[in-house]
Parts: C-alpha cells; sequence; structure tokens
C-alpha cells in the first residue's frame, strides 16, 4: 500500500513538470537576470541596426513637430497673453488662471460631467466589447459569424456627425423608434424628449458610443482568444465541463492581461470623454450636463478668446491624464498583473 502510494506520488510530480510538444520532460530552468548593455555594446548594437533607425527618422521628426515642440505654447497658462505681443513679453501672472479654474463652480461641474461620461464609456466599453467576443468565440456557424462580425464593425467607420444625427432622429418626439416602441409597450404613456433633458444626456453618450464602437472594440479580444490553447477547450470537454464553465475558467482567465494593458491604457484618457458626440448633441436644455473639458476649452480659447485660461485647463487635464498612466502602471505591476512599461 504504501508503495503505492509513492508511486503514485512521484507520478504527479513528473506529471507537473513542464512537457514538450514530443511529450518529454523538460527541466524546470530558473529564471536568468538579463544582462544589462554597456554603452560600448549600445552602439554597437545601433551600427549593426543602423537601416531600422534610418526609418525611425522621419516618424521622430513629426514627433518632435507635432507633440513636443507645441508644449513651449503651455507658457500661456501662466500668462496674460495676448495676441500682438511676442510670446516671451507676455505678462507674467503664474498660477492665476488654475486658481481661477479649481475656484470656478462651472469649472467643476465641467470636470465631473468629464469624470462621468468617461467611467461609463470605459465601464461599457469593457463589458459590451468582451460579452461581444466571447459570444463571437462561441458561434459555431462561421457564415453567420462573420455577417454578424461585419455588422458589428460597420458604424465604427461612420462620423460622428452621422452618428449623432441618427441619435437624434431615433430620440424624435415626433416619430422617433424610441419613443413609439416605449409608448407601444406600454412603458411611456407620451413621447419623452431625451435630448430636452440633462439627466438622460450621460447615458445617451455611453449607449451611442457603446453602438458605435463595440465591434470595433471586441477585435482585440477576439484576437486574445484565438490565442488560447485549443487544448484546454478540449480537456473541459472531456471532463463535461459546460460552455458558460468554459467561459469562466478558460476564455476569460486567457484574455485577463490583454484586459489589463487595455485598462492601463484607457486610465490614461479618463479625461478625454470625446468631443464631437457631446458638441454635436448638446443643447441649452442639456448643457449643463452635456459641457466637458474640450467644449470647456473651445468655448473659452476661441470664443472668448481666453487662451490663457483655456491652455491652463487643457495643460491640467494632460498633466492628471499622464499621473493617472503611470499610477495605474505601478499598480498593477505591484499586482502582479501585466504592465504597460
Amino acid at each position: 500500500m504504501t508503495n503505492n502510494r509513492e508511486s503514485n506520488l512521484r507520478r504527479s510530480k513528473k506529471l507537473a513538470q513542464p512537457v514538450n510538444p514530443l511529450g518529454e520532460v523538460q527541466k524546470t530552468k530558473k529564471a536568468k537576470k538579463v544582462k544589462r548593455m554597456t554603452p560600448k555594446e549600445f552602439f554597437q548594437k545601433c551600427r549593426e541596426q543602423k537601416a531600422l533607425l534610418w526609418m525611425t527618422v522621419p516618424f521622430l521628426i513629426w514627433l518632435f513637430i507635432f507633440k513636443y515642440f507645441p508644449l513651449v505654447g503651455w507658457t500661456m497658462a501662466f500668462q496674460n497673453f495676448r495676441p500682438a505681443l511676442p510670446m516671451f513679453e507676455q505678462e507674467w501672472v503664474g498660477f492665476q488662471h488654475f486658481e481661477f479654474l479649481f475656484s470656478d463652480a462651472r469649472f467643476l461641474e465641467i470636470l465631473r460631467n468629464t469624470l462621468a461620461m468617461s467611467f461609463i464609456n470605459l465601464i461599457l466599453g469593457f463589458v459590451t466589447a468582451i460579452a461581444l467576443a466571447v459570444l463571437l468565440n462561441e458561434i459555431r456557424h462561421t457564415g453567420f459569424k462573420r455577417i454578424t462580425q461585419t455588422i458589428s464593425y460597420m458604424p465604427h467607420f461612420l462620423s460622428w456627425v452621422v452618428v449623432a444625427g441618427l441619435v437624434s432622429v431615433a430620440l424624435s418626439v415626433d416619430n422617433g423608434i424610441i419613443n413609439n416602441l416605449l409608448v407601444n409597450l406600454g412603458i411611456i404613456d407620451e413621447p419623452i424628449v431625451w435630448l430636452g433633458i440633462g439627466q438622460y444626456f450621460w447615458g445617451i453618450i455611453g449607449a451611442a458610443d457603446v453602438w458605435k464602437n463595440v465591434g470595433w472594440n471586441s477585435i482585440i479580444y477576439l484576437a486574445a482568444i484565438t490565442a488560447i490553447d485549443q487544448e484546454q477547450y478540449e480537456a473541459a470537454d472531456i471532463d463535461g465541463a459546460s460552455r458558460l464553465q468554459r467561459i469562466r475558467y478558460i476564455t476569460l482567465p486567457g484574455i485577463r492581461p490583454v484586459f489589463i494593458i487595455l485598462l492601463i491604457m484607457n486610465v490614461g484618457y479618463v479625461l478625454e470623454s470625446g468631443f464631437e458626440a457631446q458638441y454635436l448633441l448638446m443643447n441649452p436644455l442639456n448643457r449643463e450636463f452635456a459641457e466637458n473639458l474640450d467644449i470647456f476649452v473651445l468655448r473659452y480659447g476661441i470664443s472668448m478668446a481666453n487662451f490663457s485660461l483655456a491652455t491652463a485647463a487643457g495643460m491640467f487635464k494632460t498633466v492628471v491624464s499622464v499621473i493617472l498612466l503611470f499610477t495605474a502602471n505601478q499598480i498593477a505591476g505591484k499586482l502582479g498583473e501585466s504592465k504597460l512599461f
């Protein structure tokens, strides 16, 4: 009896060891430390890959001209900027514009709107994209699967001008499909002016964003699902696992690293709630809930010619986004998850 237990124990330890495709047991290797390159080795590697480096030069020039050089304009946030004067002959006012922003009740409302719409889009975007990818993966009929994928991708290529027009028509009081459907089902007694009630605006933006982008956002999750080892599904079938169990214990854990990376990247855009959709669907009745940071910058910077205040608001948004990105990345690393860098 004791010998049988010892033999079973040895067999379980052997099965727990890594196995190569030929079925041979491999010895577990300790992780090697990555050797840091010396400056001499670095320049030698650059000489060996000089063709690739030359290919990056146009991109670096573009990056500097359009991304880094304009940062000089951030000095306007600390000036009482007047277009007639040279940049460095302006009146310097320090943090006066930032103090005005954080003491202005309207700016705090705009910040609330931006965060609310961003989180709604973030949550709905992730949930719907993952759900659609999982459902598409479970479709066995190839033709129907391709048709469904194509239909779900198509709205992404529509301009927000077109989408905003469709949303306005669908929510219209005069024969709008949403009002007609709700009235016929007995849910409401009379049509609702959806775009005239500010409290509904965040939900409308979230639903419109999901309709437009859910198919496109699901592509990367479909790619991650196809990378999962199919032997895991075969083993689950042999063990009698249901479809829901396969999704819970194989599919969702398999796409978890992709989800974490995308979550980190999207946290950096938490103050980017959009511009076109809000600008096109906004009206005097819902302005209190529709105006976000981008529209605030446009209104003060262009309409009111207050370039300094608009620059301060844009600078605040950029700095906060960078801090959130690095913070989310570090938190993911501390929790043992995949990191962006």
